[in-house]
Protein backbone atom coordinates (compact mmCIF):
# COMPACT_ATOMS: atom_id res chain seq x y z
CA UNK A 1 0.00 0.00 0.00
CA UNK A 2 1.14 3.59 -0.86
CA UNK A 3 1.80 5.39 2.45
CA UNK A 4 2.51 2.74 4.64
CA UNK A 5 5.14 2.85 7.09
CA UNK A 6 6.74 -0.83 7.73
CA UNK A 7 7.88 -1.45 11.43
CA UNK A 8 11.49 -1.04 12.26
CA UNK A 9 13.16 -4.97 12.25
CA UNK A 10 15.13 -5.26 15.48
CA UNK A 11 18.86 -5.19 15.30
CA UNK A 12 21.92 -5.25 17.47
CA UNK A 13 21.13 -1.97 18.69
CA UNK A 14 17.81 -3.01 19.89
CA UNK A 15 19.75 -5.64 21.65
CA UNK A 16 22.21 -3.08 22.74
CA UNK A 17 20.14 -0.57 24.72
CA UNK A 18 17.94 -3.51 26.61
CA UNK A 19 21.92 -4.57 27.68
CA UNK A 20 22.16 -0.77 28.36
CA UNK A 21 18.75 -0.42 30.34
CA UNK A 22 19.79 -3.54 32.38
CA UNK A 23 23.27 -1.84 33.15
CA UNK A 24 22.80 1.68 34.36
CA UNK A 25 19.01 1.51 35.47
CA UNK A 26 19.17 -1.45 37.87
CA UNK A 27 21.30 -1.78 40.95
CA UNK A 28 24.88 -3.51 40.16
CA UNK A 29 24.23 -5.38 42.99
CA UNK A 30 21.03 -7.05 41.68
CA UNK A 31 21.91 -10.88 40.36
CA UNK A 32 19.57 -13.89 39.22
CA UNK A 33 18.26 -15.65 41.74
CA UNK A 34 18.37 -19.42 41.33
CA UNK A 35 21.98 -19.08 39.01
CA UNK A 36 25.11 -21.41 40.21
CA UNK A 37 26.82 -18.35 39.05
CA UNK A 38 26.10 -14.58 40.07
CA UNK A 39 25.21 -13.16 37.17
CA UNK A 40 23.24 -9.61 36.93
CA UNK A 41 20.36 -9.38 34.00
CA UNK A 42 22.69 -7.25 31.91
CA UNK A 43 25.74 -10.05 32.10
CA UNK A 44 23.03 -12.97 31.03
CA UNK A 45 21.97 -10.27 28.07
CA UNK A 46 25.62 -10.05 27.14
CA UNK A 47 25.41 -13.96 26.99
CA UNK A 48 22.53 -14.09 25.12
CA UNK A 49 23.77 -11.37 22.61
CA UNK A 50 26.50 -13.65 21.61
CA UNK A 51 23.99 -16.75 21.25
CA UNK A 52 22.29 -13.96 18.46
CA UNK A 53 25.76 -13.05 16.57
CA UNK A 54 26.51 -16.74 16.26
CA UNK A 55 23.29 -17.83 14.89
CA UNK A 56 23.34 -14.51 12.43
CA UNK A 57 26.54 -15.53 11.27
CA UNK A 58 25.47 -18.36 10.14
CA UNK A 59 22.96 -16.89 7.60
CA UNK A 60 22.89 -14.20 4.69
CA UNK A 61 19.54 -12.83 5.63
CA UNK A 62 19.94 -11.21 8.57
CA UNK A 63 22.11 -7.72 7.44
CA UNK A 64 24.79 -8.81 10.00
CA UNK A 65 28.06 -7.59 9.22
CA UNK A 66 30.86 -10.30 7.36
CA UNK A 67 34.24 -9.83 6.19
CA UNK A 68 37.19 -7.57 7.55
CA UNK A 69 37.40 -5.53 10.51
CA UNK A 70 39.76 -4.28 12.79
CA UNK A 71 38.06 -4.51 15.97
CA UNK A 72 36.44 -7.46 15.65
CA UNK A 73 39.89 -8.77 14.63
CA UNK A 74 41.47 -7.34 18.22
CA UNK A 75 38.15 -9.19 20.30
CA UNK A 76 39.29 -12.62 18.71
CA UNK A 77 43.13 -11.99 19.53
CA UNK A 78 42.41 -10.85 22.80
CA UNK A 79 39.35 -13.84 23.04
CA UNK A 80 42.15 -16.45 21.85
CA UNK A 81 44.68 -15.21 24.72
CA UNK A 82 42.56 -15.41 27.43
CA UNK A 83 41.56 -18.75 25.97
CA UNK A 84 45.37 -19.61 26.08
CA UNK A 85 45.48 -18.11 29.57
CA UNK A 86 42.40 -20.33 30.80
CA UNK A 87 43.83 -23.38 29.59
CA UNK A 88 47.16 -23.23 30.59
CA UNK A 89 45.93 -21.88 34.62
CA UNK A 90 43.61 -24.71 35.12
CA UNK A 91 45.93 -27.73 33.82
CA UNK A 92 47.86 -27.15 36.45
CA UNK A 93 46.24 -27.04 40.25
CA UNK A 94 43.99 -25.04 41.14
CA UNK A 95 41.90 -24.49 44.61
CA UNK A 96 38.25 -25.28 44.28
CA UNK A 97 37.53 -21.55 44.86
CA UNK A 98 40.16 -20.16 42.47
CA UNK A 99 38.80 -22.75 39.93
CA UNK A 100 35.33 -21.01 40.43
CA UNK A 101 36.15 -17.35 39.97
CA UNK A 102 37.98 -18.47 37.21
CA UNK A 103 35.08 -20.14 35.27
CA UNK A 104 33.08 -17.19 36.23
CA UNK A 105 35.58 -14.71 35.20
CA UNK A 106 35.49 -16.26 31.69
CA UNK A 107 32.27 -16.57 31.02
CA UNK A 108 31.95 -12.58 31.89
CA UNK A 109 34.84 -12.08 29.35
CA UNK A 110 32.36 -13.66 27.16
CA UNK A 111 29.68 -11.65 27.46
CA UNK A 112 32.01 -8.70 26.58
CA UNK A 113 33.24 -10.21 23.74
CA UNK A 114 29.61 -10.59 22.70
CA UNK A 115 28.65 -7.01 23.45
CA UNK A 116 31.68 -5.83 21.56
CA UNK A 117 30.95 -8.06 18.22
CA UNK A 118 26.62 -7.21 18.10
CA UNK A 119 27.77 -3.38 18.48
CA UNK A 120 30.54 -4.05 15.41
CA UNK A 121 28.32 -5.89 13.32
CA UNK A 122 24.47 -5.72 14.36
CA UNK A 123 24.03 -2.02 14.46
CA UNK A 124 22.43 -1.10 11.08
CA UNK A 125 23.09 2.42 10.60
CA UNK A 126 24.61 5.98 11.83
CA UNK A 127 21.25 6.52 13.19
CA UNK A 128 21.01 3.61 15.21
CA UNK A 129 24.22 3.78 16.65
CA UNK A 130 23.11 7.15 17.49
CA UNK A 131 20.24 5.37 19.05
CA UNK A 132 22.15 3.18 21.15
CA UNK A 133 24.61 6.15 22.03
CA UNK A 134 21.52 8.49 23.20
CA UNK A 135 20.37 4.97 25.56
CA UNK A 136 23.74 5.19 27.20
CA UNK A 137 23.55 9.01 28.23
CA UNK A 138 20.15 8.62 29.09
CA UNK A 139 21.07 5.46 31.65
CA UNK A 140 23.96 7.65 32.70
CA UNK A 141 22.12 10.65 33.55
CA UNK A 142 19.42 8.27 35.38
CA UNK A 143 22.47 6.75 37.43
CA UNK A 144 23.50 10.48 38.14
CA UNK A 145 20.48 11.79 39.02
CA UNK A 146 20.59 8.44 42.06
CA UNK A 147 23.72 9.82 43.19
CA UNK A 148 22.66 13.32 43.09
CA UNK A 149 19.67 12.08 45.93
CA UNK A 150 22.37 10.00 47.75
CA UNK A 151 24.56 13.24 47.90
CA UNK A 152 22.48 15.89 48.76
CA UNK A 153 19.49 13.65 50.88
CA UNK A 154 21.52 11.15 51.71
CA UNK A 155 18.86 9.08 50.19
CA UNK A 156 19.62 5.60 48.47
CA UNK A 157 17.18 5.46 45.65
CA UNK A 158 18.90 1.91 45.19
CA UNK A 159 17.82 0.44 48.82
CA UNK A 160 14.19 0.25 47.26
CA UNK A 161 14.92 -0.89 43.69
CA UNK A 162 13.94 -4.32 44.16
CA UNK A 163 12.86 -6.63 41.52
CA UNK A 164 11.57 -10.01 41.84
CA UNK A 165 14.21 -13.15 40.65
CA UNK A 166 16.54 -10.80 41.68
CA UNK A 167 18.83 -11.08 44.47
CA UNK A 168 21.41 -8.88 46.10
CA UNK A 169 24.88 -10.33 44.69
CA UNK A 170 26.91 -10.32 47.79
CA UNK A 171 26.52 -11.19 51.25
CA UNK A 172 29.85 -8.32 51.46
CA UNK A 173 28.57 -5.19 49.44
CA UNK A 174 30.68 -1.97 49.05
CA UNK A 175 28.20 0.80 49.97
CA UNK A 176 26.89 2.94 47.52
CA UNK A 177 27.87 5.86 49.89
CA UNK A 178 30.95 6.18 51.37
CA UNK A 179 32.60 9.12 53.33
CA UNK A 180 36.28 11.31 52.47
CA UNK A 181 37.09 14.27 54.12
CA UNK A 182 34.14 14.86 55.42
CA UNK A 183 32.24 14.44 52.13
CA UNK A 184 30.40 11.71 50.76
CA UNK A 185 31.20 9.47 48.22
CA UNK A 186 28.62 8.30 46.10
CA UNK A 187 28.04 5.27 42.95
CA UNK A 188 24.24 6.15 42.05
CA UNK A 189 23.32 2.63 40.53
CA UNK A 190 26.98 1.14 40.17
CA UNK A 191 28.73 -0.63 42.25
CA UNK A 192 31.30 1.44 43.76
CA UNK A 193 32.33 5.84 43.83
CA UNK A 194 35.58 5.28 41.52
CA UNK A 195 33.60 3.03 38.79
CA UNK A 196 30.51 5.78 38.85
CA UNK A 197 33.33 8.65 38.48
CA UNK A 198 35.34 6.91 35.54
CA UNK A 199 32.04 5.73 33.60
CA UNK A 200 30.74 9.55 34.43
CA UNK A 201 33.75 11.14 32.58
CA UNK A 202 33.85 8.59 29.77
CA UNK A 203 29.55 9.75 29.32
CA UNK A 204 29.84 13.03 29.32
CA UNK A 205 31.91 13.95 26.29
CA UNK A 206 29.42 11.65 24.83
CA UNK A 207 26.53 13.92 26.42
CA UNK A 208 28.56 16.68 24.69
CA UNK A 209 28.36 15.09 20.88
CA UNK A 210 24.75 14.56 20.94
CA UNK A 211 24.80 18.43 22.30
CA UNK A 212 26.39 19.57 19.35
CA UNK A 213 24.95 17.09 16.74
CA UNK A 214 22.02 18.22 17.38
CA UNK A 215 22.73 21.93 16.98
CA UNK A 216 24.03 21.07 13.90
CA UNK A 217 21.36 19.06 12.55
CA UNK A 218 18.56 21.77 13.71
CA UNK A 219 17.06 19.76 16.44
CA UNK A 220 16.61 20.13 20.22
CA UNK A 221 20.07 20.07 22.02
CA UNK A 222 18.77 21.32 25.56
CA UNK A 223 17.98 18.20 26.99
CA UNK A 224 21.46 16.99 26.13
CA UNK A 225 22.99 19.70 27.67
CA UNK A 226 20.94 18.92 30.52
CA UNK A 227 22.02 15.45 30.83
CA UNK A 228 25.63 16.82 29.98
CA UNK A 229 25.41 18.58 33.28
CA UNK A 230 23.73 15.73 35.41
CA UNK A 231 26.54 13.69 34.39
CA UNK A 232 29.38 16.14 35.22
CA UNK A 233 27.16 16.64 38.53
CA UNK A 234 27.73 13.09 38.78
CA UNK A 235 31.48 12.93 38.52
CA UNK A 236 32.08 15.78 41.22
CA UNK A 237 29.90 13.67 43.27
CA UNK A 238 31.69 10.55 43.05
CA UNK A 239 34.92 12.80 44.60
CA UNK A 240 37.37 10.48 42.54
CA UNK A 241 40.87 11.53 41.46
CA UNK A 242 40.44 9.13 38.62
CA UNK A 243 37.52 10.77 37.19
CA UNK A 244 39.07 14.55 37.16
CA UNK A 245 42.46 12.41 35.69
CA UNK A 246 40.26 10.53 33.54
CA UNK A 247 38.20 13.52 32.10
CA UNK A 248 41.50 15.51 32.00
CA UNK A 249 42.98 12.77 28.92
CA UNK A 250 39.92 13.14 26.77
CA UNK A 251 39.45 16.74 27.47
CA UNK A 252 42.98 16.96 25.98
CA UNK A 253 42.11 14.95 22.69
CA UNK A 254 38.95 16.87 22.22
CA UNK A 255 40.72 20.08 22.48
CA UNK A 256 43.58 18.87 20.24
CA UNK A 257 40.55 17.89 17.80
CA UNK A 258 37.92 20.91 18.18
CA UNK A 259 37.52 24.19 16.46
CA UNK A 260 38.81 27.25 18.43
CA UNK A 261 35.34 28.38 18.94
CA UNK A 262 34.55 25.21 20.47
CA UNK A 263 37.18 25.48 22.70
CA UNK A 264 36.23 28.63 23.90
CA UNK A 265 32.66 27.97 24.23
CA UNK A 266 33.50 24.36 26.31
CA UNK A 267 36.11 26.34 28.47
CA UNK A 268 33.50 29.05 29.20
CA UNK A 269 30.47 26.58 30.25
CA UNK A 270 33.78 24.25 32.61
CA UNK A 271 34.27 27.63 34.37
CA UNK A 272 30.09 28.39 34.53
CA UNK A 273 29.99 24.64 35.95
CA UNK A 274 32.60 24.63 38.57
CA UNK A 275 30.81 28.16 39.95
CA UNK A 276 27.33 26.32 40.34
CA UNK A 277 29.29 23.53 41.69
CA UNK A 278 30.68 25.86 44.26
CA UNK A 279 27.68 26.71 45.09
CA UNK A 280 25.47 23.24 45.48
CA UNK A 281 27.94 21.16 47.31
CA UNK A 282 30.46 24.05 49.42
CA UNK A 283 33.69 22.55 49.75
CA UNK A 284 33.53 20.22 47.07
CA UNK A 285 36.23 21.93 45.03
CA UNK A 286 38.51 22.31 47.62
CA UNK A 287 38.39 18.80 48.17
CA UNK A 288 38.92 17.98 44.85
CA UNK A 289 42.09 20.24 44.71
CA UNK A 290 43.69 18.83 48.08
CA UNK A 291 43.49 15.57 46.57
CA UNK A 292 45.86 16.43 44.00
CA UNK A 293 47.73 18.56 46.13
CA UNK A 294 48.06 16.43 49.04
CA UNK A 295 48.87 13.04 46.64
CA UNK A 296 52.01 12.70 47.89
CA UNK A 297 50.88 12.24 51.32
CA UNK A 298 47.70 10.76 50.82
CA UNK A 299 46.73 7.28 52.32
CA UNK A 300 45.40 6.30 49.36
CA UNK A 301 47.84 6.96 46.88
CA UNK A 302 50.09 5.04 49.74
CA UNK A 303 48.54 2.20 49.17
CA UNK A 304 48.68 2.27 45.55
CA UNK A 305 51.89 2.33 45.34
CA UNK A 306 53.35 0.56 48.00
CA UNK A 307 52.42 -3.26 46.81
CA UNK A 308 54.89 -3.10 43.39
CA UNK A 309 57.41 -5.02 44.82
CA UNK A 310 54.52 -7.76 45.87
CA UNK A 311 52.82 -8.07 42.34
CA UNK A 312 56.20 -7.96 40.76
CA UNK A 313 56.88 -11.17 42.83
CA UNK A 314 53.77 -12.70 42.14
CA UNK A 315 54.14 -11.81 38.60
CA UNK A 316 57.50 -13.23 38.12
CA UNK A 317 56.08 -17.08 39.41
CA UNK A 318 54.43 -17.01 35.49
CA UNK A 319 55.04 -13.89 33.74
CA UNK A 320 53.80 -15.31 30.39
CA UNK A 321 50.43 -16.75 31.27
CA UNK A 322 49.70 -15.57 34.57
CA UNK A 323 48.43 -17.74 37.67
CA UNK A 324 44.87 -17.60 36.40
CA UNK A 325 41.81 -15.33 35.45
CA UNK A 326 40.08 -13.94 38.50
CA UNK A 327 41.86 -15.82 40.95
CA UNK A 328 43.63 -12.97 42.80
CA UNK A 329 40.43 -11.60 44.50
CA UNK A 330 40.87 -9.47 47.85
CA UNK A 331 38.96 -11.59 50.25
CA UNK A 332 41.86 -14.18 50.16
CA UNK A 333 44.56 -12.22 48.73
CA UNK A 334 46.14 -8.70 49.00
CA UNK A 335 43.79 -5.77 46.43
CA UNK A 336 45.98 -4.37 43.59
CA UNK A 337 44.49 -1.02 42.70
CA UNK A 338 46.02 -0.93 39.61
CA UNK A 339 44.48 -3.21 37.15
CA UNK A 340 47.61 -3.38 34.57
CA UNK A 341 49.83 -5.08 38.12
CA UNK A 342 46.32 -6.95 38.85
CA UNK A 343 46.21 -8.55 35.05
CA UNK A 344 50.56 -9.12 35.13
CA UNK A 345 49.03 -11.08 37.60
CA UNK A 346 46.54 -13.22 36.46
CA UNK A 347 46.87 -13.43 32.48
CA UNK A 348 50.73 -12.28 32.42
CA UNK A 349 52.16 -10.22 29.73
CA UNK A 350 50.02 -11.88 27.23
CA UNK A 351 46.67 -11.14 29.05
CA UNK A 352 47.70 -6.79 29.30
CA UNK A 353 48.69 -7.07 26.23
CA UNK A 354 45.51 -8.14 24.77
CA UNK A 355 43.96 -5.59 26.88
CA UNK A 356 45.45 -2.63 26.09
CA UNK A 357 45.40 -4.13 21.98
CA UNK A 358 41.47 -3.95 21.88
CA UNK A 359 41.31 -0.23 23.30
CA UNK A 360 44.41 0.75 21.29
CA UNK A 361 42.50 -0.95 18.37
CA UNK A 362 39.45 1.05 19.32
CA UNK A 363 41.14 4.49 19.49
CA UNK A 364 43.37 3.77 16.15
CA UNK A 365 39.91 2.85 14.34
CA UNK A 366 38.12 6.24 15.89
CA UNK A 367 40.88 8.28 14.79
CA UNK A 368 40.90 6.76 11.08
CA UNK A 369 37.22 7.12 10.88
CA UNK A 370 37.64 11.05 11.61
CA UNK A 371 40.42 10.97 8.92
CA UNK A 372 38.20 9.47 6.24
CA UNK A 373 34.80 10.86 6.84
CA UNK A 374 34.20 14.57 5.19
CA UNK A 375 30.62 14.79 7.91
CA UNK A 376 31.12 16.83 10.48
CA UNK A 377 29.32 15.14 13.04
CA UNK A 378 30.62 11.49 11.53
CA UNK A 379 34.39 13.18 12.22
CA UNK A 380 33.38 14.41 15.78
CA UNK A 381 31.70 11.58 16.94
CA UNK A 382 35.09 9.26 15.83
CA UNK A 383 37.05 11.89 17.90
CA UNK A 384 34.40 11.57 20.79
CA UNK A 385 34.89 7.90 20.88
CA UNK A 386 38.80 7.95 21.08
CA UNK A 387 38.74 10.35 24.07
CA UNK A 388 36.14 8.00 26.27
CA UNK A 389 38.70 5.43 25.24
CA UNK A 390 41.46 6.64 26.49
CA UNK A 391 39.73 6.90 29.83
CA UNK A 392 40.13 3.49 30.93
CA UNK A 393 43.58 3.38 29.89
CA UNK A 394 44.61 5.62 32.52
CA UNK A 395 42.02 4.68 35.05
CA UNK A 396 43.40 0.95 34.26
CA UNK A 397 46.25 2.64 36.41
CA UNK A 398 44.48 3.67 39.68
CA UNK A 399 41.83 1.45 40.16
CA UNK A 400 41.38 -2.51 39.05
CA UNK A 401 38.92 -1.19 36.38
CA UNK A 402 38.18 -5.08 34.95
CA UNK A 403 36.72 -5.78 38.24
CA UNK A 404 33.71 -3.86 38.15
CA UNK A 405 31.57 -4.74 34.95
CA UNK A 406 29.67 -1.26 34.64
CA UNK A 407 32.81 0.39 33.36
CA UNK A 408 34.09 -2.26 31.75
CA UNK A 409 30.91 -2.92 29.27
CA UNK A 410 30.85 0.45 28.48
CA UNK A 411 34.07 0.11 27.43
CA UNK A 412 33.53 -2.98 24.74
CA UNK A 413 30.36 -1.47 23.80
CA UNK A 414 32.11 1.88 22.41
CA UNK A 415 35.13 -0.64 21.35
CA UNK A 416 32.28 -2.09 19.27
CA UNK A 417 31.17 1.01 18.47
CA UNK A 418 34.09 2.12 16.65
CA UNK A 419 33.91 -1.10 14.55
CA UNK A 420 30.73 -0.24 13.33
CA UNK A 421 31.75 3.69 12.46
CA UNK A 422 34.61 1.77 10.02
CA UNK A 423 32.10 -0.03 8.66
CA UNK A 424 29.86 2.40 7.80
CA UNK A 425 32.51 4.87 6.73
CA UNK A 426 33.62 2.32 4.52
CA UNK A 427 30.46 1.49 2.55
CA UNK A 428 29.60 4.90 2.01
CA UNK A 429 33.26 5.43 0.26
CA UNK A 430 32.53 2.52 -1.72
CA UNK A 431 29.15 3.94 -2.35
CA UNK A 432 30.83 7.17 -3.56
CA UNK A 433 33.31 5.41 -5.62
CA UNK A 434 31.25 2.94 -7.58
CA UNK A 435 28.79 6.14 -8.29
CA UNK A 436 31.32 8.40 -9.80
CA UNK A 437 32.87 5.76 -11.65
CA UNK A 438 30.07 4.92 -14.03
CA UNK A 439 29.29 5.98 -17.11
CA UNK A 440 26.39 4.64 -18.93
CA UNK A 441 23.08 3.97 -16.89
CA UNK A 442 23.83 -0.38 -17.46
CA UNK A 443 27.24 0.52 -15.64
CA UNK A 444 25.54 2.63 -12.86
CA UNK A 445 22.99 -0.41 -12.11
CA UNK A 446 26.05 -2.87 -11.92
CA UNK A 447 27.93 -0.56 -9.50
CA UNK A 448 25.21 0.02 -7.44
CA UNK A 449 24.80 -4.15 -7.13
CA UNK A 450 28.28 -4.32 -5.94
CA UNK A 451 27.76 -2.04 -3.43
CA UNK A 452 24.88 -3.70 -2.19
CA UNK A 453 25.83 -7.36 -2.86
CA UNK A 454 23.16 -8.27 -5.14
CA UNK A 455 24.83 -10.52 -7.54
CA UNK A 456 21.75 -12.69 -7.99
CA UNK A 457 20.41 -9.60 -9.60
CA UNK A 458 23.16 -8.58 -11.66
CA UNK A 459 23.40 -12.33 -13.18
CA UNK A 460 19.56 -12.48 -13.89
CA UNK A 461 19.66 -9.22 -15.34
CA UNK A 462 22.99 -10.35 -18.15
CA UNK A 463 20.45 -13.49 -18.56
CA UNK A 464 17.96 -11.60 -19.78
Amino acid sequence: MTGTVLPRRADGATLACLFVLFLLILPARLAVAGLPLSLTPAEIMALFMGVVWVCAQMVGTTGVAKGGNPVRTSIFVYGMLLLAVYGYTTYRYLPSDELNLADHTLVLYLGYASLLLVMCDGVGSRERLDFVLKAVVIGGTFAAIVALLQFRLDFDLTEYMRVPGLRHSSVEEVPTVISRSDLRRVAGTLGHPIEFGALSAMLLPLAAHLGFQARSRGQAATRWWICAAVIAAGLMFSVSRTAVLGLAGAGLILLLGWSNRRRIVTMGAFVVFLGFMKVLAPGLIGTFYNLFAGAGEDSSVIYRTHDYPFAMREFAKSPFFGRGLGTWYPFKHQVFDNQYLLSLVETGVVGVLGFVGVIGCGIVVALRVRRMSTDPNVRNLGLTIAACLVIPLLGAATFDLLSFPGITSVLFLLVGAAGALMRFERRDQAARTALSSFHEPADLSRSLMAVTGNGHGSARSGSS
